[in-house]
């Protein structure tokens, strides 16, 4: 076997080795991407390499906005506009059957893509929605599947860390255009959900919400407007230009610390917890993505991924083919894999393939986010799956019959934004981001 072949299977090897034994997958992708790098390189050189990626793999302005995102999203989940949020859901969602049911979708969509957090959309929403679904007799399996299966939109509608990770990891893909991209698909997935969520609510006979006056309607909506602002800010200065996504992060931050000021939900004694948060999981995404910088500039020195793009490509060239394939390696590591490991790691051995079969950048940066987006919902790993059986007081057990059928849309929102382009491609066409 040639130097090619056994990179990979010391550097993958030893990545899933160390995973299974409970290893930390920071620390594992460090420890493999060492060993393999000592095929191709003396050891002093090779600790050289590791060193230099670790750090260059953070060493960019452009992970600030990951930051600011991450604090604003903190400052989100304890300012109060949770709540707004989902008197406007129930407003949309009222007159339908399973009008609770909708209601945690709709809120789920607002709540993740003003947060950019699907964990914290599935945990504020279950503890609020899942008591009011139990009171008026909805199976509490049903509820906590629909809280389940409804948060990854969060991830897709911006804004989110994965755009930001995936164009630094794609070479500088428009960080504007990958978020205008997941309005549509994220719509769809919203609408398709609904759709199942209606049709079993009907079934199950689950009531209706009663009627709202017209003057309920209106305060409800006043009261939701400042939030929602806050996408059109954002979204609308980076793809307009008026700023960049660095920021645009960082007027997020802004405007999230005056809007909870306002709401006077927000006190002094929360700043160290929000701060402390934000620190947290800022860390372990940088570290994340400096290990796995690491790991990538070892399968390019050792030519993995025109390997393995060359071992798909002599298989078949039938691109909708080779689109199947990928759809399949993608959902198949979200069940094992958090999104922003999975997305470090296969976007440099992905992405070759995805450019010579004539894909655009910020379509296949769409089709990732989503198919990864489906695996924080399901077995053995999704932190979604965990928290929304947790918040529900359901267990696992009992949800994963009543989520099996909510796959269904998100699969099948999967594979429409990957055979038809424009679905992702409409919105960033329109704003003239890409061509």
């Amino acid at each position: 076997m040639d130097l090619t072949v056994w990179t990979g299977i010391v550097l993958f090897g030893l990545f899933f080795l160390f995973l299974f034994i409970g290893v930390p997958i920071s620390v594992s992708i460090a420890i493999a991407a060492f060993a393999a790098v000592l095929i191709v390189l003396p050891m002093t050189p090779s600790l050289l390499v590791i060193s230099q990626q670790l750090i260059t793999g953070v060493d960019s302005t452009v992970l600030l906005a990951l930051v600011f995102f991450m604090l604003a999203g903190s400052i989100m989940n304890n300012g109060g506009i949770a709540e707004r949020l989902i008197n406007l859901a129930k407003l949309i969602g009222g007159r339908m059957a399973g009008s609770l049911a909708h209601t945690n979708i709709i809120g789920n969509t607002l709540f993740g893509a003003i947060s950019g957090s699907a964990i914290a959309a599935s945990a504020t929403m279950g503890r609020i929605m899942h008591p009011q679904e139990t009171k008026e007799g909805y199976a509490p399996s049903y509820s906590a599947a629909v809280n389940i299966a409804s948060a990854p939109t969060g991830l897709i509608i911006p804004p989110s860390g994965i755009p930001i990770i995936f164009s630094l990891l794609s070479g500088g893909t428009s960080i504007g255009a990958l978020f205008i991209a997941g309005y549509l698909p994220g719509i769809l997935m919203i609408i398709l959900l609904m759709v199942v969520a209606y049709i079993l609510a009907k079934r199950a006979n689950y009531p209706v919400s009663g009627k709202t006056s017209g003057s309920e309607a209106v305060r409800v909506v006043l009261q939701s407007i400042p939030s929602l602002l806050l996408i059109v800010v954002v979204i609308g200065g980076i793809a307009s230009g008026i700023f960049t996504a660095t920021e645009g992060a960082a007027v997020a931050v802004l405007y999230a610390g005056i809007l909870s000021l306002f709401y006077r939900q927000l006190k002094l004694p929360d700043v160290p917890k929000i701060l402390k948060e934000t620190v947290i999981y800022s860390g372990i995404i940088l570290l994340l993505i400096g290990t796995s910088t690491a790991m990538s500039w070892v399968l390019a020195y050792a030519g993995i991924p025109q390997a393995i793009s060359e071992a798909m490509l002599s298989i078949t060239d039938n691109v909708p083919m080779l689109l199947l394939i990928m759809l399949f390696i993608l959902l198949i590591v979200g069940t094992f894999m958090d999104v922003a490991p999975a997305l470090l790691i296969f976007t440099p051995i992905l992405f070759p393939v995805a450019m010579q079969m004539g894909m655009d950048p910020v379509h296949f940066g769409t089709i990732m986010a989503m198919a990864l987006a489906i695996g924080v919902t399901t077995p053995p790993i999704g932190t979604v799956l965990f928290i929304g059986s947790s918040v529900s007081g359901v267990s696992i057990e009992k949800v994963i019959p009543k989520l099996l059928i909510f796959y269904v849309p998100l699969v099948i929102a999967l594979v429409l934004v990957t055979f038809i382009p424009e679905i992702s491609l409409f919105l960033p066409r329109l704003f003239g981001l890409v061509e």
